[in-house]
């Protein structure tokens, strides 16, 4: 059984090694000239491409298969300030050598919207809002002229003081997204509202493979054991290998914020079911200290019985 790990968006180990930067809407309004304000976008823009590609090939050197790219590649890029501009145009050589790049290199890409992208409000402008954050980051991924598939992780969204209301809804909302932008979903549990149970029935509602965080689970357990819970949620994933997110809280008393590396110990429990279940699995590394800490679980691991690990992100179980 082949365990492979990745890591979010920045690489410490590179130097200059984060594609996330941006500016903010304070300091564009400031530039009142429409030429100056594009100009800055273009160069922000310009850098991440360059600091993305810096850090697959980093990836690739030191067979990282798993990355999930930061939300921020393009700076405010849902912010009507940047309403017209075109980013996939004037860019299309550089999206499309990451992609070449991905391909080339077998690597496995994802993207996490952020929070606020809530596709079961019951707002019609939050609805719209999200449905243009998701739309953007689909955009990204047609840029890199990478296939459909399961790349952009989701949470459920809100309670909205009805849950079962509300997960009726992310299965309303869901049936009218474009086709192409459903395909490159996939469903998270979260650590305050939807447990495991929660969102693997709506995956089999839905068709959306599920990402299993282990801290989340942590934070908010069902009542279905993860030796029962673990081989459903492998079959919402129709035969592609499935990814799970693994982070360690930060303390007893801030348990739910990350740590800076992961606690070996953590995962344990997950790969003896992981184990029984037989099926290979990718794990994304959520961590502050990102490659440091991926790298820093795999060697721990590596030090317990029946783990071998065989490459520098991957180990055989």
């Amino acid at each position: 059984m082949l365990l492979r790990f990745g890591y979010v968006a920045i690489a410490l180990d590179v130097p200059q090694g984060s594609p996330n930067k941006t500016v903010t809407v304070k300091v564009l309004e400031k530039i009142t000239d429409p030429s100056g304000r594009l100009h800055r976008l273009r160069r922000i823009l310009r850098e991440n491409l360059e600091t993305t590609l810096r850090v697959l090939r980093y990836n690739a050197k030191n067979k990282i298969h798993l990355y999930r790219f930061t939300s921020k590649t393009v700076p405010l890029a849902t912010h009507p300030l940047t309403a017209g501009w075109n980013y996939i145009e004037e860019y299309r050589p550089q999206w499309e050598e990451l992609g070449d790049y991905i391909r080339q290199n077998d690597l496995r890409v994802s993207a996490h919207p952020d929070h606020f992208t809530l596709l079961n409000s019951p707002q019609p402008e939050v609805l719209a809002a999200s449905l243009q954050d998701l739309e953007y980051h689909a955009r990204l991924f047609d840029a890199m002229k990478l296939p459909l598939g399961p790349q952009l992780v989701l949470h459920i969204g809100g309670l909205y003081k009805d849950k079962t209301a509300a997960m009726d809804r992310f299965v309303q909302q869901y049936t009218r997204l474009p086709a192409a932008l459903g395909q490159r979903l996939m469903l998270e549990n979260d650590d305050k509202s939807y447990h495991a149970a929660d969102v693997l029935a709506l995956c089999r509602k839905t068709g959306c493979p599920m990402i299993l965080d282990v801290h989340h689970h942590a934070c908010l357990p069902c009542d279905i054991p993860l030796t029962k819970l673990w081989p459903d949620i492998v079959a919402t994933w129709q035969g592609k290998r499935p990814k799970i997110h693994i982070s360690s809280p930060k303390s007893a008393k801030d348990f739910r914020s990350h740590a800076d590396f992961v606690n070996a110990a953590d995962l344990t429990e997950f790969l003896a079911v992981a184990k029984d279940c037989g099926q290979d699995v990718d794990i994304m590394v959520e961590a502050k200290q990102k490659d440091l800490a991926l790298f820093r679980l795999v060697e721990d691991l590596a030090r317990l019985p029946g783990i071998t690990r065989v490459e520098p992100a991957a180990l055989e179980l």
